[in-house]
């Protein structure tokens, strides 16, 4: 009989699953929103969306896709389900990306003053970070990304959010490089980017311990079905 002896109870690891799903999309929305700085993934899809006209829900979703065979690397093996399980969590990320994105400019958020947009920057990289956190501690699937900084922290890089999370910046940032100078300026880089690059490990480690601290980081349902297995 198979017993799966995770930290948390599977119930609880999906709703920290969904909930930080659809945290993140909405803290990402609202920096895009805000034009005062995004993440940098997403500022990386801002960038790219003025060269080639794309949705940027729709290159968060490429970018995603990439990320997931960046993975399959990194764990040095082929696991099918981990890359459509990540392919489903960028999916539905996206297009909760662009329906947050229409409702606020629907709601007028994107025309307001600057001291609020600001903060509404700010705050989505909160949202966002807090998100992350959630739903790496439940490690049934995630963003693909998030799956790339959380490898990074715990095989390469003793367990340091910081340090894994700095490491998973450089891509973007050099594709913002180019993108600007193709365009000749930057787009959706300012106040909530530098925050982000300069706090997101922080906020990350924070939320594990103050943000719905009996979350444990938990194995992956996968892992442990493979550690069963190999008990046999």
């Amino acid at each position: 009989m198979l017993i799966i002896s995770s930290v948390n109870t599977l119930k609880t690891r999906i709703f920290a699953l969904i909930f930080g799903l659809i945290l993140n999309a909405f803290g990402n929305s609202l920096t895009i929103i805000s034009a005062s700085g995004s993440g940098i993934w997403t500022a990386a899809a801002v960038n790219m969306n003025e060269i080639f006209g794309i949705e940027v829900g729709t290159l968060i979703f490429i970018l995603g896709v990439i990320n997931a065979i960046t993975n399959q690397i990194l764990i040095g093996r082929i696991d099918v389900f981990r890359f459509i399980e990540e392919i489903i969590f960028i999916t539905c990320f996206s297009y909760f990306i662009n329906i947050f994105t229409s409702i606020f400019r629907a709601w007028g958020w994107a025309d307001t003053s600057i001291w609020i947009r600001i903060p509404m920057a700010l705050l989505g990289v909160m949202c966002f970070c807090t998100a992350i956190s959630l739903y790496q501690r439940a490690n049934i699937f995630m963003h693909p990304n998030d799956d790339t900084s959380n490898i990074l922290r715990f095989k390469f890089l003793k367990g340091s959010a910081i340090k894994s999370q700095l490491l998973d910046m450089t891509p973007p940032i050099i594709i913002i490089i180019l993108c600007a100078i193709k365009l000749g300026h930057v787009d959706s880089i300012g106040i909530g980017t530098i925050f982000s690059v300069a706090c997101n490990g922080i906020l990350i480690e924070a939320a594990d311990k103050w943000v719905f601290p009996k979350l444990k980081h938990n194995k992956n349902i996968n892992q442990e079905l493979a550690e069963h297995n190999s008990k046999k």
